[in-house]
């Protein structure tokens, strides 16, 4: 099925990079993606998205161009219905937001309901083009303020928010039934999400406390102390990994020294994930020269979270064939 998105627009690229796990992506513009999706219900585990609709269509963002689809549509629902357009900021100037949903509410055939409608159209102008939709599904944001990290029995400064940390998680192309491992797990928030979505979530840290923190903040997760430049784990033995490499404050990390274990680490990485999957890494640093030939780099994104801290996502694939 061909499905509109409004997208955050809290970043310029980890929302539509987001999508690869519930379709494939066929049009993109500031806030919003067309993508072709099996299984439309998978879109509810996205974070970085507003809005999941049907795709009905797409034009100039000229009214006479809007006027144009919808006669072409000939929309005819069989209950009261809405229209909502969405003018994303730097959009082409054309007619105004009330404008543009007086002249769609008068080309659909059917009774106009603001209050309770059965059908909700929405329009999405981004650039110089409109985007046409049935709602299908709104993304509740609400489960994810419930999991706020200052609500966790055990927290520690400096944790992504779980909106976020899901992101990276769906980055990672996991699957339900699959196995995500995070070797610096700190306080379990990647693994937090893996479970949610219905994954096995294992993983470690080199610091006990973290390991013994995790334990209060997590379910079933499989948890030990670890070192991650070599992990107890079985070649091509997990199918995905999240990880947020550590910033180097903890005493854990002074004397191992952070230079020399980011690449042992990314070795083991490569060693443990299997063939054709794929890791997500992030870090406040730069770490492309050290990541192996094992290890494919598929996407790099930059996110500004204040003055000191930019953190970067990389997205990587080990090579070799899918088993």
């Amino acid at each position: 099925m061909r499905l509109l998105f409004e997208l955050s627009g809290e970043h310029p690229t980890l929302p539509v990079a987001e999508l690869e796990c519930v379709g494939t992506v066929r049009e993109h513009l500031p806030q919003v993606a067309v993508a072709d999706c099996p299984d439309p219900q998978a879109a509810r585990r996205l974070a970085l998205t507003h809005a999941v609709m049907e795709c009905l269509g797409s034009c100039s963002s000229a009214p006479e161009a809007i006027a144009g689809l919808l006669g072409d549509l000939a929309l005819a629902p069989e209950g009261p219905f809405s229209v909502r357009v969405k003018k994303v900021e730097g959009s082409a100037p054309t007619a105004s937001q009330p404008e543009l949903e007086r002249l769609m509410g008068s080309l659909i055939a059917g009774k106009v309901s603001l209050g309770r409608p059965q059908v909700e159209y929405r329009a999405l102008v981004s650039g110089d083009r409109c985007f046409l939709g049935r709602l299908l599904c709104r993304i509740d944001k609400a489960p994810y303020s419930s999991r706020d990290p200052l609500r966790r029995p055990f927290f520690h400064p400096g944790v992504m928010l779980p909106r976020f940390a899901r992101a990276v998680v769906n980055l990672t192309l996991l699957s339900p039934g699959e196995t995500l491992f995070d070797p610096f797990c700190g306080t379990g928030g990647f693994l937090l999400e893996a479970e949610l979505l219905g994954a096995l979530a294992a993983g470690g840290d080199a610091d006990p406390a973290m390991v013994t923190g995790s334990r209060l903040n997590l379910g079933n997760a499989d948890l030990m102390r670890l070192d991650a430049g070599a992990l107890p784990l079985c070649t091509a033995s997990v199918d995905t990994v999240a990880t947020d490499l550590p910033y180097g404050q903890s005493s854990w990390i002074r004397g191992r020294d952070l230079d020399r274990l980011t690449p042992r680490a990314l070795r083991e990485i490569g060693r443990v994930l299997r063939p054709g999957r794929r890791a997500v890494i992030v870090t406040h640093r730069d770490i492309r020269p050290s990541v192996p030939d094992t290890l494919a780099i598929l996407q790099h994104h930059e996110q500004r979270v204040h003055r000191s801290l930019t953190r970067r996502y990389l997205v990587l694939e080990r090579g070799g064939e899918k088993p």
